[in-house]
């Protein structure tokens, strides 16, 4: 009986790639000759459920999912897309009062996801603003729209966004948004990471999405996930990632 392997991707990417990845899934098993099923969550907490049940056999991760899945379930990264780092935003209804960061004062209420990384950083980009923890609230919901939602119709004060979800939103909704700050870290990613049921195929992985760009079929696959190309990732770049994160966490 043939193995029937799992994929799946990090919640938080744009809806509008939902096609682009059921594409690159077809792409790749034809690279490997083996058949993936292609299992897309709506949220963090069911995907991680999946995770914890040794579910998912290869995943492109967000930085915190990565880590858990490198240290604790064996998993190795093999490529990051090219150009693009993991940055965290807060926004605020266009109608706020509040210009920076600093103009935020008394009672906050911040609408989240339940990512960690960005939920970290985005806590880290409010501390010029030198607010009470007991004045703070948070309220989580499932995605980066519902997030905006909040902002738009008055629910929260603040939003915490992964750069690349509040970059993928129509005019209409960015029009009704403001941003106060931006991280540029650079160097947190999030990465296509292999379990040890595919660990043997991570070499003919490697070079198979490396090569994406130099042929049309590759391009357009990519051009689908909104993707441009993809570097390798060493398993010092990895550790170097995660133990930036711990160090953030401290």
């Amino acid at each position: 009986m043939n193995t029937r392997y799992t994929m799946s991707v990090s919640p938080d990417f744009p809806p509008k790639d939902i096609p682009g990845w059921y594409i690159f899934n077809t792409w790749l098993q034809k690279l490997l000759g083996v058949a993936i099923h292609l299992e897309l969550y709506d949220s963090f907490h069911a995907q991680r459920t999946a995770i914890r049940n040794g579910e998912i056999d290869l995943i492109y991760a967000n930085p915190y999912d990565a880590t858990v899945l490198v240290r604790e379930q064996g998993f190795q990264a093999v490529v990051a897309p090219v150009g693009v780092s993991d940055e965290t935003l807060i926004a605020v209804n266009e109608n706020s009062r509040c210009r920076t960061v600093e103009d935020l004062h008394g009672k906050l209420r911040i609408a989240c996801t339940d990512d960690p990384e960005v939920n970290l950083i985005g806590n880290i980009l409010l501390e010029p603003a030198d607010l009470d923890n007991q004045q703070i609230s948070k309220t989580m919901v499932d995605s980066y729209v519902l997030v905006a939602k909040s902002l738009i119709q008055g629910n929260s004060d603040v939003g915490f966004f992964l750069k690349a979800a509040y970059d993928s939103f129509s005019s209409i909704i960015h029009d009704q948004l403001r941003v106060l700050i931006s991280s540029d870290i650079q160097i947190i990613k999030h990465a296509l990471l292999v379990g040890p049921p595919l660990a043997g195929k991570h070499s003919l992985i490697a070079e198979g999405m490396l090569a994406m760009p130099d042929n049309e079929k590759g391009k357009s696959t990519l051009q689908g996930m909104g993707i441009q190309a993809w570097e390798a990732v060493s398993e010092e770049d990895t550790e170097f990632m995660i133990d930036l994160l711990d160090t953030l966490q401290t």
